[in-house]
Parts: C-alpha cells; structure tokens; sequence
C-alpha cells in the first residue's frame, strides 16, 4: 500500500504481511485515518470439503479455494502499521450436503450467512466460469458507510451485494452477535442473487458478475441509495450479455434490513436504472463503476472498453471520453483503449486540487502502453 502526495513523494506505505493472506482489488481510507483493504487467503480443498463442500462440485482443475477477508491497519509511522479489525467470510459459513459438520442447516433458513456450496456449483453448471472456480467469491468492492458504521461488499460469484457491520470488535466480527446490529459478522443484508442463499431462481437474479457498489455520497441526488455497476456477464441459463446501473434504496431497519419471513430481500426493482436504448450497445462485462455527480447526473466507467461517459437521470449521454492510452495491436493489428478501472470526477473545488494550476493545456494524444 503507498499514499503518495501531489509532488509523488510517498507518505505511507505498508505491505500486508500474515500468513497465506494477500491484498486484491480494493482498499479505503475511513474516517479515523485508518485503511480498509480487502484480502484473500488460500484453503486447501480438504478444509474446504471439511467446512462441508460437497466433493463433487469441486472442479478437478482446484487445487485451492481462495477465501476473502476484511483488514483494517492503523498506520504506524512511515512505513509501518497494525491490524485493528477484520472480518473473515469463512467465519459465516452455512451449508445444507453433510450433517455431520456444525455448519449444517437450510441455507433458506439462514440468509445472514453464506453457502459454502453455492459459486462452486455455479463453477461446474455455468460455462465460462469454470476458469474462476478456484477464486470462490471473487469481492472485488468494497465501501464505508460512516452514519451506519457499515461496509459493502460487491461479490462478482455470487451476483450479489453484501452489508455487514464494522462496529463490531475482532472477536465479535467473528461470531454472531455483538456490534450496533447485535448481530456480529454475519451478513446484515444481500441483495442482487436470492438463488444464493436458497430464495429465489434464476429469474429472480438482478445481478450479473457486478463491480464497485458504493452508498450514493451525501448531498448528491439519491444520497444513502446504492449505485451498483451491473456488468451483465453472461451464462448459459442467464443469457444477458449487456451492462447497466442500478440503484436501489435498501429497506434499512435502525442498523438493520428489512427481512419478509421466507422472502428475500428488496427492494424488488431498482430506483433508477441506465441501459442503453439497444441494451447490447453498452456491455462491460467486467471491472467499470458509476459515479453519482452533484448535478443528479451519473459517470460511468465502461472498463472494458476504457469509455467514461456523463447520463442524465433521463439516460441522455452528454459527455464522453475514450482512453487515449491504447493496448497493444490485436492478431488484426487494431490496438484498442486501455481498459478502465474505475473513474472519479473531482469539481475544481475539491480540497486536494487547491493551489495548483488547473488551466487546460490541450488534449492527451498518442499515448501508448
């Protein structure tokens, strides 16, 4: 990890050191100064089978299930810095194939925790996600809600968004109760797949593989909304294939969720949704993010394509920009934009910008790899 300043010196930096555990994807700073970073550990296919996977749904090719988890370092110094909290996924296991195990239960019964078994079927049943099943969960997002004292989670395998509550202690994030919530680690609220914890089917889903879902900022339109990156992938059995993105107003309860007895959970449908007008014109089907603006309208980040364009609430693009910076050439000689991450727009006010000269200096051209 390095924060560097505007003149590239580095303030912090830290390598996150525990056993078996390495950083991907995402991290945040919070408000008290700390950073939340997302990680993943290593387990080997007998813990897995041990932590009640069923045997025949892992895929020959799995030598390991990669696991993710939630580190939160104080920095310390320079070049230093100390865990202060966590939150492990494989502490929150549930799974319905051997009752011989103390996980064992409905996986309908318990939607606050997560089926052991679920994305490893879907690696055997959904062609072209046998690449991914050693990377179980795959959360490739995460965010911080400082009013609930709460995290997001986007989870590409299992097409859903996760809750859980960060004013837990370590030992608390552990369990089952405990925090603002009472609730401990377990998942406060999901949203996106109900086929995953054994309420719903496939036409059910609402989330394809989706990327970077975040609590709409404070003051901007939709302020406390989700806005969730649908990217859309593809499946044989769930023949999408295009991009959208929701946002969607969670039944917040207190620090809890609305929950119907044997329902799932809502809202059924989106607040606002952007598609384009031929749905296949606009499909990412991996990384991108949105952005709400301050002026109610949305900036998207079509990753795959290394596009950032500007929507009204009506869907109207009124801007664009494309990548300069090109891949290498393709077998055709064709060299593409680079793909994008994720895009941020900043106001000419933003605290960071101050003092420096922001007059336009022309058009970035020819910029290669």
């Amino acid at each position: 990890m390095l924060e560097i300043d505007p003149e590239g010196n580095i303030v912090w930096e830290y390598e996150l050191y525990l056993e078996g555990i390495r950083q991907h994807h995402d991290f945040l700073k919070l408000p008290n100064g700390n950073v939340l970073l997302l990680a993943r550990e290593r387990k080997t296919v007998e813990s897995v089978i041990a932590a009640g996977a069923n045997p025949d749904y892992i895929h020959e090719d799995v030598q390991a299930l990669e696991v993710d988890y939630l580190v939160e370092i104080q920095p310390d110094g320079r070049r230093s810095g100390k865990v202060v909290w966590g939150w492990y996924m494989w502490d929150h296991l549930v799974q319905e194939f051997d009752p011989g195990k103390s996980n064992y239960g409905a996986v309908a019964d318990h939607p606050e925790l997560i089926d052991v078994n679920f994305a490893l079927l879907e690696g055997l049943v959904r062609p072209r996600m046998e690449i991914y099943v050693q990377d179980w969960t795959h959360a490739n997002g995460i965010d911080y809600n400082p009013e609930l004292d709460q995290v997001v989670l986007t989870v590409r395998h299992f097409s859903e968004i996760w809750i859980i509550d960060h004013s837990t202690t370590i030992e608390e994030a552990a369990g089952h109760s405990g925090g603002k919530s009472g609730r401990g680690g377990d998942l406060l609220y999901r949203w996106g797949n109900p086929r995953a914890y054994g309420r719903g089917t496939v036409e059910d889903q609402r989330l394809f593989w989706p990327h970077n879902a975040h609590w709409i900022a404070p003051g901007r339109p939709g302020a406390g909304n989700i806005l969730i990156f649908n990217n859309g992938f593809a499946f044989e059995g769930l023949q999408r294939g295009y991009s959208s993105v929701y946002e969607i107003a969670p039944p917040v309860d207190g620090y809890g969720y609305r929950l119907d007895p044997g329902g799932d959970y809502g809202p059924d449908a989106p607040r606002w949704t952007y598609q384009a007008e031929n749905p296949a014109d606009f499909y990412a089907p991996r990384i991108s993010a949105a952005q709400r603006l301050p002026n109610g309208n949305t900036l998207i980040c079509s990753g795959s394509s290394g596009t950032i364009f500007e929507v009204t609430p009506e869907g109207e693009t009124v801007w664009k920009y494309i990548n300069p910076a090109l891949r290498s050439p393709t077998d055709d000689g064709v060299r593409y934009p680079q793909s994008l991450y994720r895009a941020y727009r900043y106001g000419p006010d933003y605290p960071g910008l101050q003092g420096y000269d922001l007059t336009p200096s022309g058009p970035v051209v020819g910029a290669t790899p």
